[in-house]
């Protein structure tokens, strides 16, 4: 078209700029010269090829250019603020995307879409509940993108009510038939612990991928029921779904839970064989962890030499969870000669440590133990403190070990404190009736 000498104006640069976004990182160059051509022609500031250079360029993470080109543009409609909503999400700096919603003279479900995702992309799953209590407030109704960050915003948080509230109003605007949603409403509702209600979205789904397969396999492992969730694993293939490295780590991982070996075996061997799926360390991982917990410790170890080889030292969980069952089993031997693999490592997991620690200690190996000890205070190993979360009148409250930063802390620690009181007189009082 160039060389042809063809009229060219600003319906033909929007297509372009955004098959660049889709291409990127390998047409960057192109981007930048298509862009070039663009302002040499005077389109900048239309506002399609606007959004769409800016969307080229969060694509690209390069914030500033966007931040440039929307600072240039006279007329800002809504789609362009939103692009840079959604750019600032994809450089996970929700601050920034904060500070432009509430700049914005409209808004609509996409922007507000926007904006959670860009506080469940930081993790801040409590805003995200926050945004959308709000939107619903301002008389939007949510589009099917919102309310699937808010459903997965509700399973890391286990808000059961306000995700069944969501499962309804899903089903009230017809986006249930979206797989996208009802995945997420899956596995809302397993890491609710509503196994059940999990099962009965899956088998009222009409297209089920992958995703969705594994999604129900992963969710009914964790709640307990292996049995299902390996009949659905068959069920899978035979459905002539394609699995996947996800499908193996949730079909593993429930097989673990039931300490079934033999199954155990078969699956992670017919990744190679017959899917042509080449393990991570996630599926070595399970395998490592349904040796450890049926007490075939020796096995384990073998598997991991034999296997994983030295690759095995930088991988914590793999780790963690051999030495975790040394522990439980009372196979120190096997557990020291772990240990000393990667005790001169100079970042070593502080709950590998402390397993470490209590491992030497409980059997009885004191020097091994004060050793260990003091490699700890050494390179200052500090602990993760805990954290829980409960809902109280559609509000989540979340509580961190150690912290008083709660407006409430010190009237809770009081009233925790009187009912620990009340519970040693009662205990001291049953044991002096007893004598």
């Amino acid at each position: 078209m160039m060389k042809e000498g063809l009229i060219k104006n600003n319906y033909t640069f929007t297509p372009l700029i955004k098959a660049c976004s889709m291409l990127l990182p390998d047409v960057t160059i192109m981007g930048r010269s298509v862009h070039g051509h663009v302002v040499r022609l005077g389109f900048s500031h239309d506002p399609f090829i606007a959004s769409a250079l800016i969307e080229f360029y969060a694509s690209s993470l390069d914030m500033r250019t966007a931040e440039q080109l929307f600072a240039e543009v006279p007329t800002r409609d809504v789609v362009l603020w939103t692009c840079m909503i959604d750019g600032f999400r994809k450089i996970e700096n929700a601050d920034k995307a904060r500070a432009l919603f509430d700049e914005m003279p409209e808004r609509n479900a996409v922007s507000w879409s926007a904006l959670m995702a860009a506080y469940l992309q930081v993790c801040n799953y409590k805003e995200v509940l926050y945004l959308y209590k709000e939107m619903e407030c301002s008389g939007i109704s949510p589009n099917e993108s919102a309310l699937v960050t808010a459903l997965t915003a509700c399973a890391h948080l286990g808000a059961l009510p306000q995700g069944i509230w969501m499962h309804s109003l899903a089903e009230k605007l017809n986006y249930i038939s979206n797989p996208i949603l009802a995945t997420t409403l899956i596995d809302m509702y397993s890491k609710c612990g509503c196994a059940k209600m999990a099962l009965k979205v899956f088998e009222e789904m009409i297209n089920r991928d992958s995703g969705a397969w594994n999604t129900i396999i992963a969710g009914l492992a964790m709640n307990g029921d292996s049995a299902k969730s390996l009949q659905l694993f068959d069920e899978m293939i035979s459905s002539s779904t394609q699995p996947t490295e996800a499908t193996f780590v949730a079909a593993l991982t429930a097989c673990t839970h039931s300490k079934l070996i033999d199954k155990g075996l078969h699956v992670f061997k017919s990744m190679s064989s017959i899917y042509n799926i080449e393990p991570n360390m996630a599926h070595y991982a399970c395998m490592v962890d349904l040796f450890a917990r049926s007490g075939m410790l020796e096995e384990a170890e073998k598997f991991v030499n034999e296997t994983i080889g030295r690759s095995v030292i930088h991988d914590m969980n793999i780790l963690g969870a051999l030495l975790g069952a040394c522990r439980t089993y009372g196979k120190v031997e096997i557990g020291n000669r772990i240990w000393r693999k990667i005790a001169e490592k100079e970042k070593i997991n502080f709950g590998v440590q402390v397993v470490v620690y209590n491992m030497y200690r409980e059997a009885g190996w004191d020097d091994e133990a004060a050793t260990v000890r003091r490699s700890i205070h050494r390179k200052q190993g500090k602990k993760v403190p805990g954290c829980s979360a409960i809902e109280v009148n559609g509000v989540v409250q979340e509580f961190v070990a150690g912290e008083m930063v709660h407006p409430h802390a010190e009237r809770m620690r009081r009233v925790l404190q009187s009912a620990l009181c009340h519970t040693i007189a009662e205990h001291e009082l049953f044991l002096f009736s007893e004598q």
